[in-house]
């Protein structure tokens, strides 16, 4: 019997959550994109998923309800792609769990 190691459960964690986030983000969108076919280090602006200003805030407010993480104009850079939003998520979060 295999055994489950704690880097494969962490590994497990993150891909889950990357695909959450990702749903999120196309479903809130209502973007005509299969959540699948996005990779998560896919620009989700310019010749990514083309996503505009608008977008940004939506993506705050989805962010802001789901995961209870806030993002500022200061951090705006994490909007690269969604392992740079993930990133983000979790280092937010573990700094409040920390707290």
């Amino acid at each position: 019997m295999t055994q489950i190691t704690p880097q494969y459960e962490a590994a497990q964690r993150r891909f889950d959550l990357n695909a959450e986030v990702r749903r999120s983000i196309i479903e809130g969108l209502d973007l005509p994109v299969n959540p699948a076919l996005v990779d998560d280090d896919q620009p989700l602006f310019g010749r990514g998923l083309e996503l505009d200003s608008l977008d940004t805030l939506e993506i705050v407010s989805i962010l802001e309800e789901s995961y209870g993480v806030y993002i500022t104009d200061e951090q705006r850079f994490v909007f690269g792609s969604v392992n740079k939003l993930v990133d983000f998520a979790e280092a937010t979060l573990q700094t409040a769990d920390e707290s």
